[in-house]
């Protein structure tokens, strides 16, 4: 090679490294990002890593945090992947912003979640707004047979944070400040994009008004010492929401895992143990919250008898591949028995023991017996504060009462 020739060489090489590090430089680094659902935007902080064409991203709600499962920069284009979630960001930079989409679900024909980001930039300190801190009740009819819901808020300084928790569980940690006579709140973690405007009145309620998710809607939510005066409705009791049709009766299950190997009730890896069995499917965003938990459960009492069982319900066009399933048990580390049940229209069918079984997930636990003792509707999520901190002491609790029963005689053999 040619001295001529070996210059050319380095000077490409020297190129091609410059390029790849100002495309690096335009997309490493903290942003402000907006993703457009419907006609709400929903803002959200997204950081994003870089090393060579490899980019990691995080997304923050508060104390809450969710990275990438992959990510890659590329001619230019930067994606970013929640596979978890089936949640892909694509972007470019254009005039040092980044501009694309969000595809949420895996559904790349997303044309309306359009995405933008610019560089952060700290913001003047907020003032404190009045105070909202504490927990409100909405009263409000849901197609679960629900009469309220919780508004539960949390204030420091100029920051406030909220979630709305349901029967199923709650929104996630909608974060923000007051501006312009209203506190604007928003979630975004790769699933379920929201932004609530939270506007006190003059008598004490809250106006809120929720939109981005599928549960947009216009509400008022009061005090709880004054719906309790006004006799307002009082959200589920999510120990009894979902009853059990025989209590006597053995709770039965026979589906396959991930690789097509069939497990029921009747292995002897079940057989006189305490199993908590979850109705879940990795679509529902409370599954994620709660599997998290479940992954520590199942390791702090496992060698004590506990097994923990999952009876998943996908979409009928995930039931083939399993890639958000795939990713859902190595994202979390899941390693309890992980069932495909079916498609989530199946789970009263496939679950025919359970009684106004409609909230995703439900935790069932049953005895070393076979039979259900207790049934838990939705997971309060750590946003839900004292209400997450009750639901933990419930579970453990459960599992303790019930691990401390002897096997039948038939089990122990």
């Amino acid at each position: 090679m040619t001295r001529t020739m070996i210059q050319t060489t380095l000077a490409a090489t020297i190129v091609a490294v410059a390029t790849a590090s100002a495309q690096a430089q335009a997309v490493a680094g903290r942003w402000d990002a907006v993703v457009t659902i419907g006609t709400a935007d929903i803002p959200f902080r997204l950081d994003v890593q870089q090393q060579g064409d490899r980019l990691s991203g995080t997304l923050y709600n508060g104390d809450e945090v969710e990275t990438t499962t992959s990510g890659r920069l590329a001619g230019g284009t930067a994606t970013l992947r929640w596979e978890h979630y089936l949640t892909t960001i694509v972007a470019t930079e254009q005039d040092g912003a980044l501009v694309g989409r969000v595809e949420i679900r895996g559904d790349k024909d997303a044309a309306g979640n359009a995405f933008r980001a610019v560089r952060y930039v700290a913001p003047p300190a907020a003032a404190p707004g009045p105070s909202i801190a504490g927990h409100w009740i909405i009263p409000t009819e849901s197609p679960k047979g629900e009469k309220a819901w919780r508004f539960i808020v949390t204030q420091q300084g100029g920051e406030t944070q909220a979630t709305i928790l349901r029967v199923d569980g709650d929104t996630g940690a909608l974060t923000g400040r007051w501006r312009d006579g209203r506190f604007v709140l928003s979630h975004f973690d790769g699933s379920r994009p929201s932004v609530i405007e939270v506007t006190p009145q003059a008598d004490g309620t809250l106006v809120l008004l929720q939109r981005g998710s599928n549960r947009d809607g216009h509400y008022v939510a009061y005090r709880e010492d004054v719906a309790a005066a006004k006799g307002l409705p009082t959200p589920a009791d999510y120990r009894t929401h979902t009853t059990v049709r025989d209590p006597n009766e053995i709770f039965a299950f026979r589906f396959p895992d991930v690789n097509g190997r069939v497990h029921s009730n009747e292995d002897q890896k079940f057989k006189g143990k305490v199993i908590v069995a979850i109705v879940t499917g990795t679509w529902c965003p409370n599954c994620h919250d709660e599997a998290q938990y479940l992954v520590r459960l199942y390791k702090q009492y496992k060698d004590r008898g506990l097994e923990i069982v999952a009876l998943d319900f996908e979409e009928p066009e995930q039931q083939d591949e399993l890639n958000r399933v795939k990713a859902f048990v190595q994202k979390y580390g899941v390693d309890y028995t992980y069932l495909i049940a079916g498609a989530p229209a199946e789970m009263w069918e496939k679950v025919p023991q359970l009684v106004n079984l409609n909230t995703w997930p439900a935790t069932v636990f049953v005895g070393r017996d076979g039979k259900v003792k207790g049934i838990h509707a939705g997971f309060a999520a750590p946003a839900s504060g004292a209400f997450h901190d009750a639901l933990k002491t419930e579970f453990t609790s459960t599992i303790e009462r019930l691990l401390a029963e002897a096997a039948p005689t038939e089990a122990r053999r």
